[in-house]
């Protein structure tokens, strides 16, 4: 066939060139230089929130983690990096952590899973911390942006269609036009060195759904995937997580249905009572599908992806509520074509308990399809 009739054969088919496919729900399904995910995890405590060095680190996560991943159906890692792994407190690259990174990437690249670099934690922005500088120092956000460009300096060899950048993880401001300004300057940082990489984009108050609409991105860049988080209703997902308030809840949860009941807020003291408020109603497939209105109608109006880049429930909460759980949410997320991560792969949420042993009835859920 000749090259001039290409394109109207495609036209006549239905398909575009150039342009990301379509979901059944009307959403864009990758950006327009073939990055596109649907299914993955995220690889937490290695080069994030972990203190781990040396040996013990370069064996948390290795070529053999990325084979199982892969063999197991997922097509992309979530890697969450922090800026103390990163760079020491001078601000020069720690060459050892940058090598397990790069390591990490070809590794996935030999198995043909995309990757997701999540800029997790800024010494200037922790998202449970009660300090975050960096919305009030200037020169914070100077040198958050100086960050982005040593990243891109040394990962801009990797495909444009198999690795993407995260901006942030969990942005916290106090206002959020904040966190509107600072994505503006972002994103025009690494456009000037990468005009094509994809950017992860997700909403004030960490990346929750609620905020969805206040979120401003920059227009005209069809290289965007927009990002939420989703740990609905938290008396479940964080059942006995001791970094949370609602984690000193231990009665019985429940799952669909009213998650706490009236009766076992009984004798609670008030502040805990408070912080399962939004747990003492029912919840089920169809209440978590509209929950995700607003994320959705950004997406659908800027048409741009959209991405769950962290979903789970703490292993901690019953088994069962957890597994039906888990079976209702990734089913919504498919429903409306949204790509997704689990938090996480071998931590407090994971599909691997702590000696590595799989979960092998969480890990059918996620993946059967």
């Amino acid at each position: 066939m000749g090259r001039a009739l290409v394109p109207l054969v495609l036209a006549i088919l239905g398909i575009s060139l150039g342009q990301p496919a379509q979901s059944a729900e009307g959403l864009v399904s990758g950006t327009a230089n073939g990055f596109q995910v649907k299914r993955g995890t995220n690889i937490s405590h290695w080069l994030s929130q972990s203190n781990r060095r040396g040996e013990e680190r370069r064996s948390f996560f290795t070529e053999k983690d990325v084979a199982f991943l892969a063999g197991l159906g997922f097509d992309h890692l979530r890697i969450p990096v922090d800026e103390e792994q990163l760079w020491d407190e001078q601000g020069y690259p720690v060459e050892e952590a940058f090598s397990l990174l790069r390591s990490a990437l070809d590794w996935c690249m030999t198995h043909n899973l995309r990757v997701v670099v999540d800029l997790h934690i800024l010494r200037s922005h922790h998202f449970n911390e009660e300090e975050r500088p960096l919305w009030t120092d200037p020169k914070a956000q100077d040198h958050f942006l100086d960050l982005w460009r040593e990243l891109s300096h040394r990962l801009a060899s990797y495909p444009i269609d198999r690795v993407a950048y995260e901006l942030m993880n969990e942005p916290v401001a106090p206002d959020p036009e904040d966190w509107n300004r600072l994505v503006a300057r972002a994103v025009r940082t690494v456009r000037e060195l990468e005009p094509e990489r994809t950017l992860v984009i997700g909403s004030n108050r960490w990346q929750s759904v609620d905020t969805f609409d206040q979120l401003k991105i920059p227009q005209d860049d069809p290289n965007i995937l927009l990002s939420f988080h989703f740990y609905t209703p938290m008396a479940l997902t964080h059942y006995r997580a001791g970094w949370t308030k609602v984690g000193e809840y231990t009665g019985p949860v429940h799952y669909p249905g009213v998650v706490v009941r009236d009766e076992d807020l009984a004798g609670l003291s008030e502040d805990l009572v408070g912080a399962l408020r939004d747990s003492n109603r029912h919840y089920d497939r169809e209440v978590f599908a509209s929950l995700l209105e607003r994320p959705l109608s950004l997406a659908r109006r800027l048409q741009l992806p959209l991405y769950c880049g962290e979903w789970g429930v703490y292993r901690e909460a019953p088994r069962e509520p957890r597994l039906r759980w888990y079976r209702d949410v990734r089913t919504v997320f498919e429903a409306h074509g949204i790509g997704w991560a689990t938090w996480d792969y071998k931590g407090g949420f994971g599909i691997v308990d702590s000696n590595g042993t799989p979960d092998q009835e969480l890990i059918r859920i996620l993946t059967e399809e």
